[in-house]
């Protein structure tokens, strides 16, 4: 399964591009040997190690906290932006001791490499000859760069970082003269392929959708910009709840999604517009979006069909999608209209041609076997007059906020795709308890440093 998808991933990656394939530790080695086969052996860049959580007790062998992260590339080409991190407190204090009369800390570090060189950086400069001890003037690119002295000679750039007082020269005049670094200039620390510093999702985090594969943003947010410009194209072809198209958004990255259920395309197309409004536009292909599609999807694949008829109505599968026994019991929509426990809406889809009065006697049978407030009929049929009249007499769900409700309701498929007709019932939580609502993210959103 894997091995053709990345060879189809191999074909549409660009020579600037790269691949990043999580897995746990079962796999990891076997999917190493099929990127090798398809990207070649200097395809291979990392073997990034996550720490996906703290450790905990394992019988008879050593705890397992990590998943294996592989990166590849297509060619030498590949874009790396060199990401890093903030230098670590405890860095700071012990490397960076001194201060300046304007109370910036520093360090001095040397201003020559190992090895006698015959060029200019071998001759003297200021009396001081680096030969002598078998070295020779060497200044750190960053500063060369920073002070635009890249250009210059050896002689003209320590004379200019002399004159900018980033020359610190012994008290006693006895000694090589050595580079002044300041701490708050430091471009941060370069990201090992050990990353432990990216936690997990906790079960009370914000962050948590409810999906059982969700991945922090955290890490998708690492790796998208550490191998993507801002405007580049990010494909995730597995994208499960949508956090990879999620942070590519977020850093302003063009994007492609792709998921095999239906279920997933809707929690992301939600996940998308409650973190970036209305006025994000994307498209979704491959879900039906008129009634003959939607005939098409339930020939194709039951189980698909009810797991989209579900999504019209921002329900969960029940079950968590397990294919089998339901009974009677499609998809559950929990909602809040008063002080305690959550109240259920029971769900049930037919994608059959053949509807009847005695569907909707079974509905509000499980309704009352459940204890549910409401039941749901979803139809790719047309409902008959006998099946509505039915449902008429199961009465209302009176709410303690005033209003009633239909105690079992009839929505075909043809008025839900074109928004006649949506569920009726009160929700204080306005959905909250069937999938999380993401987190709002600011508009034009922009990240120096991620981390």
């Amino acid at each position: 399964m894997m091995a053709n998808r990345l060879i189809e991933l191999h074909r549409v990656l660009k020579p600037t591009g790269s691949l990043y394939l999580h897995c746990d530790p079962t796999a990891s080695h076997y999917l190493k040997i099929v990127l090798d086969g398809v990207f070649g052996k200097d395809g291979f860049k990392n073997e990034v190690i996550w720490q996906r959580t703290a450790a905990h007790g394992s019988a008879r062998r050593w705890a397992p906290v990590h998943d294996i992260i592989h990166f590849v590339s297509k060619s030498d080409q590949y874009i790396w932006t060199n990401p890093s991190i903030p230098h670590h407190p405890n860095y700071i204090s012990k490397h960076f001791r001194q201060t300046d009369k304007a109370g910036r800390r520093y360090q001095a570090i040397s201003l020559t490499g190992a090895g006698k060189r015959n060029g200019e950086s071998g001759q003297p400069w200021r009396g001081i000859n680096p030969t002598n001890v078998g070295r020779h003037w060497a200044v750190p690119r960053e500063i060369l760069e920073r002070a635009n002295l890249t250009g210059k000679t050896v002689q003209d750039r320590l004379d200019a970082l002399d004159k900018a007082g980033l020359i610190y020269w012994p008290k006693d005049g006895d000694g090589t003269p050595r580079l002044i670094w300041y701490a708050d200039e430091l471009s941060g620390m370069a990201i090992s392929d050990v990353w432990a510093d990216v936690a997990p999702i906790s079960a009370q985090a914000q962050e948590r959708l409810g999906y059982p594969t969700q991945k922090p943003l955290a890490l998708l947010e690492r790796i998208i910009s550490a191998s993507s410009n801002e405007g580049d194209v990010v494909l995730d072809p597995f994208c499960g709840c949508g956090t990879a198209v999620h942070a590519a958004q977020k850093l302003g990255r063009k994007w492609i999604g792709i998921d095999i259920t239906h279920l997933a395309i809707a929690l992301i197309e939600k996940r998308l517009k409650d973190a970036f409004g209305a006025k994000l536009e994307f498209e979704v292909h491959g879900a039906p979006k008129d009634l003959d599609a939607a005939r098409d999807l339930a020939e194709r694949d039951k189980y698909q069909f009810q797991w989209w008829a579900c999504s019209l109505v921002n329900a969960q599968p029940f079950g968590g999608k397990k294919k089998g026994a339901d009974g009677g019991i499609d998809g559950v929509i929990y909602f809040q209209d008063e002080k305690g426990p959550a109240k259920q809406i029971i769900v049930s889809v037919k994608g059959g041609n053949n509807v009847s009065v005695a569907m909707i006697r079974d509905l509000a049978h499980v309704v009352e076997r459940e204890k549910a407030a409401i039941g749901i009929f979803i139809t790719l049929a047309p409902p008959t007059r006998p099946m509505q009249t039915e449902a008429v007499k199961c009465g209302y769900y009176e709410s303690p906020m005033g209003r009633s409700y239909p105690k079992v309701q009839i929505l075909s498929v043809e008025d839900l795709l074109s928004g006649q007709v949506r569920a009726e019932y009160p929700d204080l939580m306005l959905g909250g308890l069937n999938f999380k609502k993401a987190q709002r993210e600011k508009e034009q959103d922009t990240q120096e440093r991620l981390f």
